[in-house]
């Protein structure tokens, strides 16, 4: 399973959102830069971050971080948020971040998102936030009624690999990941990779994602609040 760092950028700022409330963000690191070094001192190579900035406005407000953390420290960078377009993710492509996370693009602007999965392929991950169990969108602010089956299904037909799936209801919170929904995505769609994102607060979760043999995992405020080390998450994590 790949544990995945996590780092959430708001005004250039490290924050966890509780439940993608932005008016619950907490303040964790001034400097992005300083906090992707620990998690490479640690021995990570392959991060996650979102510009909670560009989820919610549409643009990309936090890049130049991004771009510093992958120029500077030679980090694989995934990321997703404010991508609208195929020219939004052709251009973070050709800025070297090896993966873009696309939500509202995939609702909004289907034509565009399935270009860039012929034209992407694995480099192309879904960003799929669940709100009481419709899929949100636009820094989770809005939600679809479209069953889970036939928004995902035309995305496999083209090449979909991966999937970043977060319980909004989960996120931030600590109260655990909701392992039902990943063992239930995981039989529903038994050809797709899930990245589990999403309320993990301590060892024990990781190893319960570990033993359903969940592709992936991203850990944000379990790490920051101090309930994970980056030794433990180390133990759980496997590059293969």
């Amino acid at each position: 399973m790949k544990v995945i760092p996590a780092i959430d950028l708001l005004d250039g700022k490290v924050v966890r959102l509780h439940k993608g409330d932005y008016d619950e963000a907490t303040i964790y690191n001034d400097d992005p830069l300083a906090e992707a070094k620990k998690f490479k001192e640690a021995g990570f190579t392959h991060i996650h971050i979102v510009d909670l900035n560009g989820a919610k406005e549409g643009k990309f407000v936090n890049i130049k971080h991004i771009k510093e953390i992958i120029n500077d420290l030679n980090l694989s960078v995934q990321t997703g948020g404010g991508i609208r377009s195929y020219g939004d993710a052709t251009m973070l492509l050709e800025q070297q971040v090896s993966n873009i996370i696309c939500s509202s693009m995939a609702v909004k602007n289907p034509r565009e998102w399935r270009k860039v999965l012929d034209d992407y392929g694995n480099r192309a991950i879904l960003g799929m936030d669940l709100k009481d169990g419709k899929v949100a969108y636009g820094g989770w602010l809005e939600t679809i009624d479209e069953s889970m089956d036939d928004f995902i299904q035309p995305m496999i037909d083209r090449g979909l690999s991966t999937v970043l799936c977060t319980d909004i209801s989960k996120d931030g919170t600590l109260e655990g990941p909701n392992l039902e929904l990943y063992r239930q995505l995981s039989k529903q769609f038994p050809s797709l990779n899930f990245i589990a994102s999403g309320g993990v607060s301590d060892a024990g979760d990781l190893q319960a994602l570990k033993d359903q043999q969940q592709y992936g995992v991203v850990v944000g405020r379990a790490y920051y609040e101090g309930n994970l080390s980056l030794e433990e998450m180390q133990k759980y994590h496997s590059s293969g």
